[in-house]
Formats: C-alpha cells, structure tokens, sequence
C-alpha cells in the first residue's frame, strides 16, 4: 500500500505477509457470519418457493415466477446438500462488501470489513437471505453492483466490472423482479442526476446499461437452454391479477359486469379468494380452474385493462396504499410451517438428502423469528432515518459525494422496490427485508468515514 492509499483510506499499514495474514482471517470470518444461520441449521434454509425453482430444470418448464437459472444452480449443488449454492452467494457477499468499501476510500482495512459484515448479520436479515436457497440475496448486491458501475467505475478495473456485470445479469435472469428494480434504479438515478442541488457525482451509465442489457440476454438464453422457451419467467400478469384481488379491484368489476358469459370468471364471483396468495397458490383456487397462467391469462389481462379504464383513481390510490404498505414492510421472514412444495421436490429428486433435510433446525425446531424481529427491525428503521438525515444535512455533515451516492442509491432502491413488488405483486415483508440492509451498510460506511483517521502524509510516495 502506498502512503496516499493510507492517508486516503485511514488504514494502518502492515508488513505484506501479516496484511494477507489478515484478510485471510478477515474473509473466514465473513464467509463463517455470512453462513451462520445455515452452520446453525444443519443443511441451507429453504423457503417453499425453493422446490419450485429446483424442479425448473429437472421438468424442463417454465412456471410462475421461478426463474429455470437459479433453479439449474440449485440442481448443479444438489449432489453436496445445495452447500455450493450458499457458499457461493455468502462470497459473492463478502466480495461486494470489501470492494464498495475500497471503491469509497475505505480499503485496506480487513477488520474493518469483517466488523461491517459482522454487524450486518447480527443487526439485519442479511445472512438469512446469503444462507438461504433463493435467489433473493441478489437484489441487495444486484444494487450496490450497479452503484458502483454508475458511480465509482473509474476505481474499478476491468476484472471488476465485468464481475460486477455478471452479478447483475446473474440477478435478473433469476429473478424478473430484480431486472424491475434494475431498471427501475437506472431510470431514477439518471432523473436524480439533473437535481444539480442535491450534489451526486456524474452518473456513469454505459456500464449499467450493458449489465442489465445482458441480464435480459441472459434470462432469454438460460430459458431456452433449461426448458426449451425463449422468453421471460411467466406470470407477471397473474402476480399484478392477485394484487387487484386483495385490494378490492377485481372484485368491484365483477360485482358490476357479473353474470357476462364472455368473462369465465363470473363463475366464481361470490367465492373469490381474499388474499394473493390464496389467488396464487392455493390448491381450489379458480386461477388454476380456470387454467393457471396460460389458460387465463388473457382474460386476466382484459380485466386488468377495463378497471384502468373504468376506475383510474382506484388503480391509484390502491397503488399508493401497496407502496407505503412495503416501503414499511420489512420484518425478517423464515419459513417454518409451509416448506412442503420443498419437501415434495427433494423427496422425489434427491431422496438421499432427506434425512439431513428433516434433521436440520427448520424443520425440527424451528426458530424464533419474534426475537429477531426485535433487533431487525429498529436497526433498519433507524438507519433508514439516519441516512435521509444525512442526506438532507449533507453539506453541513460535509459529506462527500461518493458516499452520499451510495446513500442515495439505499434510499432510492428502497422505495422502487415498494412500488414495484407492492403495486405489480402485493406487499409482503420478504420483499422489502431482503433489500433494507443496503441502509444499514450505508450507515456503517458513512460513520467508518467519518471516523477514519485523519491524512498523516501530505505528499504521495512510491
């Protein structure tokens, strides 16, 4: 390290041989906190979606929103208990936390890094989501990967870049959500970029633009190559379908159109589910009477067309409500009781993992998610308050623009993702947990900052 890296980054210098001695121990004890809810476990944490998304390649089917990529992932590991699977996203993690940490002036510092992924998981969801067979890890480094091709790409070099490109491609083409919320951060960012007030470094967005254009490269290729259909993880429609259900939508147009025999759905108007998810997965539900995603989706779509005609302010305020409704919705969600579609999948393809399977704590004890609660959730909250704090009193702070992007960029994920998985699915509190440790680690970053030790050298030395 030379002396303007340490006078830049506030780190103390050690011998090369005790620097890597350091990161050594430093990356082992994040990869250890990164896994600990699965060490503790005794096999992956599953979520009943993770059978689903395993029986993609093996049935060679596209399905409702299982994406057939993450799903071949899931069955690559399957000869090792899945452990490949979860390893490789805790590094993937471990990596991205050490370079955004170097790409903002703060490298160099192994116990720092380790310190931050070791608050992460005691105070945050974020190992439940790296320990976890589903590809919802990928939206928190899907974010800070494309923040740091948009802000900080001269700090990175060419191995980085196309890493960091392959994370988000990777994170798309397993989850069409995640290409939203790319998409959707690309857009609001650019916007942000003419508030010249608000003090953000130019906005790089060529190498973005290219992750997420081979993101959807990647999801059209990996279809085909997995289940022989080019074209994007269906359901869609039938996930923003739900949502008109449970807010009331659908149902009003059914109350006022029924009996029509062009819509088949009248058939069911007095026993119409009350929830997405009993719209979506429940086993009598009409959704699959009427024919599951292929069958009915067209009239699904006419209906969702007519009520954005017929009732536009309902669409609003309803839109509004699901937004606010996930912007808060973030507690830490373990599946305890519902894990069968898991069970059927690892029965039936991987019968000799079964007797680790219901041996681990899952599926025996169980665990206390109230508890964790307790501490995720005002950890999150206050961060969350902290940096828009920050962010409004930025030139008193004297913040600077690096890591103001950064903060930015938490806040701005933060409520694109509540619009969208609130408004085109319905809100659940996976879906906002599983990002809102981007606050906390702009936090961490921000006050490791502001606490680095101040310049020693005036002048650089070779």
């Amino acid at each position: 390290m030379t002396d303007m890296a340490v006078a830049r980054t506030g780190a103390v210098e050690l011998p090369r041989p005790a620097q890597r001695a350091a990161w050594l121990v430093a990356i082992a004890g994040m990869l250890f906190v990164l896994l600990g809810p699965a060490l503790w476990n005794g096999f992956p944490l599953i979520f009943p979606d993770t059978g689903g998304y395993l029986t993609r390649p093996i049935e060679g089917m596209p399905t409702l929103g299982r994406s057939a990529l993450y799903g071949w992932f899931l069955y690559l590991a399957m000869p090792l208990a899945f452990w490949p699977v979860i390893v490789a996203q805790a590094a993937a993690t471990a990596w991205i936390i050490v370079l955004t940490l170097r790409c903002h002036g703060l490298g160099g510092r192994p116990w720092l890094a380790l310190g931050i992924a070791t608050a992460l998981s005691v105070l945050t969801s974020l190992p439940w989501f790296a320990a976890q067979l589903m590809p919802d890890i990928l939206f928190p480094l899907a974010v800070l990967a494309l923040h740091l091709l948009l802000f900080r790409t001269i700090e990175l070099t060419t191995a980085e870049r196309c890493g960091l490109g392959a994370l988000i491609a990777i994170a798309i083409a397993s989850h069409m959500a995640a290409l939203a919320l790319c998409l959707g951060l690309l857009v609001a960012l650019r916007l942000l970029a003419f508030v010249t007030s608000l003090g953000l470094p130019p906005v790089r967005l060529r190498d973005g633009a290219i992750a997420v254009t081979g993101g959807i490269a990647l999801c059209l290729a990996s279809s085909a190559a997995i289940t022989g259909v080019v074209g994007f993880t269906p359901g869609g429609t039938s996930f923003l379908f739900g949502r008109l259900i449970e807010y009331g939508v659908a149902q009003r147009y059914l109350h006022e159109h029924c009996p029509d025999p062009a819509l088949r759905l009248c058939a069911y108007a007095r026993h119409m589910p009350v929830s997405a998810d009993d719209w979506l997965w429940a086993n009598d539900t009409p959704f699959y009477k009427l024919g599951g995603v292929e069958g009915f989706e067209p009239e699904e779509k006419h209906i969702i067309l007519e009520t954005l005609k017929l009732y536009p302010m309902m669409h609003l305020r309803t839109a509004l409500d699901a937004t606010f409704e996930q912007l808060t919705s973030f507690q830490t969600e373990i599946s305890l009781d519902d894990n069968d579609p898991t069970f059927d999948a690892i029965r039936d393809h991987a019968p000799s993992l079964l007797p680790v399977y219901q041996g681990a704590r899952q599926q025996t004890q169980g665990f206390d998610v109230a508890t964790l609660n307790l501490v995720h959730v005002p950890a999150a909250a206050l961060a969350i308050a902290a940096i828009i704090v920050a962010v409004a009193a930025r030139r008193r702070l004297n913040i600077p623009p690096e890591i103001l992007a950064l903060c930015v960029v938490a806040l701005t994920a933060l409520l694109v993702n509540a619009a969208i998985c609130g408004v085109f699915s319905h809100p659940v509190d996976r879906y906002q947990s599983r990002l809102v440790v981007l606050a906390p680690l702009a936090l961490a970053m921000l006050a490791a900052y502001r606490r680095r030790a101040p310049p020693r050298l005036e002048a650089a030395a070779v």
